[in-house]
């Protein structure tokens, strides 16, 4: 039998944002699972996939990321509780809005994850919010 881990999402919001605003490696590391599988384009853009396969890669990917950003800082906005799952919506140092959701294991872990990231040159030519309309269209 499996023992479901159950996750307090608002403590995890707050040391996923601890562990990012001290730049430690191994406590931001804590929360993922070692056959992790991570998606996101700025780890397209920065070691050239944008799937990364495992908390070695992963790791490998947030160092060279903070490297490049020694002042990153994240805040928490916002927290969506879905099952065995969340989303945070973060803003950064630079006020830029992004996402992270995440998925748990039986353990606690995430096995999982996905960050997306507001694009300032991607905007719908039609406020979706506001239309019926389905069919939005993105423009650079």
């Amino acid at each position: 039998m499996i023992t479901t881990y159950t996750i307090d999402p608002w403590k995890f919001a707050q040391d996923w944002q601890d562990g990012w605003n001290s730049h430690d490696l191994n406590r931001i590391m804590a929360h993922y699972h070692k056959d992790v599988v991570f998606r996101s384009l700025k780890a397209q853009a920065l070691v050239g996939r944008g799937e990364l396969m495992g908390r070695h890669e992963l790791r490998r990917y947030w160092a060279k990321a903070l490297e490049r950003q020694p002042d990153l800082k994240f805040q928490v906005q916002e927290m969506f509780q879905g099952y065995q799952m969340m989303t945070l919506s973060y803003r950064n140092q630079n006020n830029i809005f992004a996402t992270e959701t995440v998925y748990f294991n039986a353990e606690g872990l995430v096995f999982r994850a996905a960050a997306c990231h507001h694009s300032p040159n991607a905007r719908p030519t039609t406020a979706p919010h506001l239309s019926n309309n389905s069919d939005v269209v993105f423009t650079k």
